[in-house]
């Protein structure tokens, strides 16, 4: 074995190939034959594509399966703490051990194709799901779907969550182009779940081409709200789902992705590849309450109360800030520590929430990958994104200052290095009643939630 530990591993395959990002499926296709795997599972795959939401419907679908008492294959990325926690059997994280031996399966069967660190995993989780015959495999797309290494798997139902600008560099930088891009992994006369109520004309077209029995959101299937509780109903094309409980994530809008879960199922089931007698109805009542995916608004500290989340486009900055609007303290402010990814839309991002942030601080993501660091963060901001008269420096002189470990701009405007440091300047200068909000990248809520213990209160310094 060339490595008996996963983290040699993974700095190996780190630097294997020249570019992080390198997209295409001749390499992965290759090694997929040579590892002797067919492009279809024995049991019903789940593809799950789209801009935000992905996360949240494979926790949910996970959820359901498990619940129905289906053994569960699903594969993730990228991870908070763990690199362990993209492939997991049963809601489990694959083990070091598994992982090991799966990636000299991979390495003896490339020969010298270099592949990617994002290659490696979605062909473990590929080999991991072949060699444990669950009942259901759900793939997450990494990026875009057409090009994406998870597309060399045939889906027997897509879910297409959501089309929004993210990725342009690699996916264009209109709905078009990406709704194209990520319509990619629809397959020939099979179904797809479309979670995007106006989604781009790119996707209509590619599942008409593709004879795809398309079931639309608002059209074929909706959320219908009980007035007088938390309860919601399921109006299905397949079947209805009455009483279900509001899913453990927080936002209304976490409704529309549990339904695209289980009307994916549903679809499963009326097509045979699924048992029809497994009440999916009686296992949505219960998973729904016992999802569990992190860093989705999750608060990590109780005093000061203190929230993540992976938000890193305009789309989910959106929906981030419907969340502050709807849990905005009767007094005090909002503090925002933001770190983000060079490729990311920032200013787009933090334009969304403009109006519901009074103090922020940006930090720096130097030592990850494509990471900004806090002064470059700060320096792709738009003309203006400050009021002068909030900060009291005019903007000229804010954008001429060079950042030395953690730089007070303004009262209201800090500077930090990483995002511990920045966490640090935030509670010096908070008051009793201010809350925090850390977002911006996954790398972003790990390291926030190092450096916090849930629900552990903090003497406040000041």
């Amino acid at each position: 074995m060339r490595f008996n530990k996963l983290n040699d591993w993974l700095t190996w395959q780190e630097s294997l190939n020249p570019k992080e990002i390198d997209l295409g499926l001749d390499r992965v296709s290759r090694v997929l034959a040579q590892l002797g795997h067919a492009s279809s599972f024995d049991c019903p795959l789940i593809t799950v594509a789209g801009t935000n939401g992905k996360g949240s419907v494979v926790a949910t679908l996970e959820a359901l399966a498990s619940t129905a008492g289906l053994r569960v294959c699903s594969y993730t990325s990228p991870h908070i703490f763990h690199y362990n926690e993209r492939i997991k059997i049963d809601g489990q994280p694959t083990t070091d051990t598994v992982l090991c031996e799966t990636f000299e399966r991979i390495d003896q069967a490339r020969g010298e194709l270099p592949l990617t660190y994002f290659e490696f995993g979605t062909l473990a989780a590929i080999d991991i799901s072949f060699r444990e015959k669950p009942d259901l495999v759900i793939l997450e797309v990494g990026l875009g779907g057409r090009l994406d290494a998870v597309n060399i798997m045939d889906a027997d139902v897509c879910v297409l969550t959501s089309v929004g600008i993210d990725h342009i560099d690699w996916l264009g930088d209109n709905r078009e182009a990406i709704g194209f891009e990520k319509a990619g992994v629809f397959r020939e006369n099979k179904s797809v779940i479309c979670g995007e109520q106006n989604p781009p004309q790119s996707v209509i077209v590619e599942a008409e081409k593709k004879h795809c029995d398309f079931l639309l959101a608002g059209r074929d299937y909706n959320v219908e709200q009980n007035a007088a509780t938390e309860h919601w109903t399921l109006k299905s094309r397949l079947a209805d789902v009455a009483d279900l409980p509001a899913p453990n994530l927080i936002g209304d809008f976490q409704k529309f992705n549990a339904a695209s879960a289980i009307v994916a199922l549903q679809m499963l089931q009326a097509e045979g590849r699924l048992n029809a007698q497994l009440d999916l109805a009686q296992a949505a009542s219960t998973a729904l309450t016992q999802i569990n995916l992190a860093g989705r608004f999750q608060q990590i500290n109780a005093q000061p109360p203190v929230f993540v989340d992976v938000a890193h486009n305009p789309q989910a900055a959106q929906a981030l800030s419907s969340q502050l609007k709807l849990t905005a303290p009767d007094k005090g402010k909002t503090w925002a520590i933001v770190a983000m990814l060079a490729d990311k839309d920032a200013a787009g991002v933090l334009e969304n929430l403009s109006d519901d942030i009074e103090g922020w601080c940006f930090a720096g993501l130097a030592n990850i990958p494509r990471g900004l660091s806090a002064q470059s963060l700060f320096e792709a901001l738009p003309e203006g994104f400050f009021v002068p008269a909030q900060t009291g420096i005019r903007e000229q002189n804010r954008r001429e200052l060079a950042l030395n470990k953690c730089t007070m701009l303004s009262e209201t405007v800090l500077l930090a290095e990483t995002v511990a440091q920045a966490c640090e300047q935030v509670l010096s200068k908070i008051q009793p009643h201010d809350r925090i909000i850390i977002f911006g990248s996954f790398y972003t809520v790990a390291e926030a939630m190092n450096c916090f213990s849930v629900n552990q209160t903090l003497e406040l310094k000041n």
